[in-house]
């Protein structure tokens, strides 16, 4: 298979799809490589290492108009809905559900669209967004501690506090992979901490092996009031699989916050579970509402492109593998994981959560 790898052009995207060693074992497998001139550069690999693994190093055009496999890190922007056409493979993350007009261009250009983030084992676990969860929810503790600063408009508190003096208090909705990194960064920081989430053995497991000033709380709207009223910093990790996420904080509760807190919403390439946020970027990441700052950038694991470029490659390549060796369908049809993944197909949404979310027609994944 000829598999393209192009450089991302999302706003400050430093990410790169695959690594020299996930090239390298590509072309060992006898598949063509096809990577876009400076793809990698914003994670420190070249033009040259990629060649030296085996690829063919292209233009931008050249990568999507020959490639049968497109492997992203990040959906594709209007400018490239051009190169979207029936007979691709498009494996990326998608959050199509956030994005009506993305779902309806893929749904007229025929590609086959397969969001990294519905790729689900019979576990419920989603491994392929799992890296960059864990890595987003370690930033929302350290990009909150920053606009915690003073000049940065928060509250000028310290996360950890000194002795004499109270640490933060960090409230985190939603106890999933996003959260529980988060927990572990603030309360390693010496942050008091409170976790909220609707599934009381979760909060049961994550109160015997986290330790520090953890406080964890049943979900619910009265105490997500509660912990908002008196958060420094309110982490929103809160994840629907593959559907828009659930406005659990909502504008009264935004107006209760104390002047200078800040909230993060990793939660908002699903739409946000703020309902004050909305997307932002690496160039223009802040806004205030009721004197509160909000982060809200999309695609916060891009700016450790180091990191989350080995983590992403790490977790996709093997199902990059299985596509390439086997072709789409007989992959998919070989492993249930990665047909979970398969959002648009022939012209049709085949992920339900996706479909409800615009009220377009849902149509099952068949190869009939």
């Amino acid at each position: 298979m000829i598999v393209g790898i192009p450089k991302e052009i999302k706003d400050n995207e430093y990410r790169v799809s695959m690594t020299p060693g996930g090239v390298h074992q590509l072309v060992e497998a006898g598949h063509t490589v096809l990577v876009e001139t400076r793809a990698g550069e914003g994670s420190y690999f070249h033009d040259e290492d990629f060649i030296e693994a085996g690829a063919t190093i292209v233009s931008a055009e050249a990568v999507w108009t020959e490639a049968e496999m497109v492997v992203k890190v990040k959906e594709p922007l209007p400018e490239e809905y051009q190169y979207l056409r029936p007979g691709l493979v498009l494996f990326t993350y998608l959050h199509l559900a956030a994005d009506e007009a993305l779902t309806r261009a893929l749904l007229e250009s025929g590609v086959t669209g397969i969001a990294y983030e519905t790729v689900e084992l019979p576990n419920g676990s989603l491994p392929l967004l799992t890296p960059m969860s864990e890595v987003a929810g370690r930033m929302s503790i350290q990009i909150g501690a920053h606009y915690l600063e003073r000049h940065e408009g928060g509250r000028g508190k310290l996360l950890g506090g000194i002795p004499g003096v109270r640490p933060a208090n960090v409230v985190i909705v939603g106890g999933g992979v996003v959260g529980t990194n988060a927990a572990q960064m603030a309360l390693g920081l010496g942050a008091s901490v409170t976790l909220l989430d609707i599934n009381i053995d979760r909060l049961r497991y994550l109160g015997e092996v986290l330790h520090g000033k953890f406080t964890t709380w049943a979900s619910n709207p009265h105490n997500i009031m509660r912990g908002a009223r008196f958060a420094d910093l309110l982490i929103g990790g809160v994840l629907v699989k593959g559907a828009k996420a659930p406005k659990l904080v909502s504008r009264e509760m935004v107006s209760q916050m104390k002047p200078g807190s800040v909230i993060v919403d990793v939660a908002v390439d699903q739409g946000g579970c703020v309902e004050t946020t909305h997307p932002t970027t690496h160039s223009n990441p802040t806004f205030f509402i009721d004197g509160v700052v909000h982060y809200c950038v999309a695609n916060m694991p891009g700016a450790v492109p180091r990191t989350s470029t080995y983590g992403l490659s790490n977790a996709t390549l093997p199902y990059v593998l299985k596509l390439a060796q086997r072709g789409f369908e007989p992959a998919v049809r070989a492993d249930p994981a990665l047909a979970l993944g398969v959002n648009i197909y022939k012209n049709q949404i085949t992920y339900q959560a996706v479909a409800e979310a615009f009220d377009l027609p849902f149509a099952a994944l068949s190869f009939n």
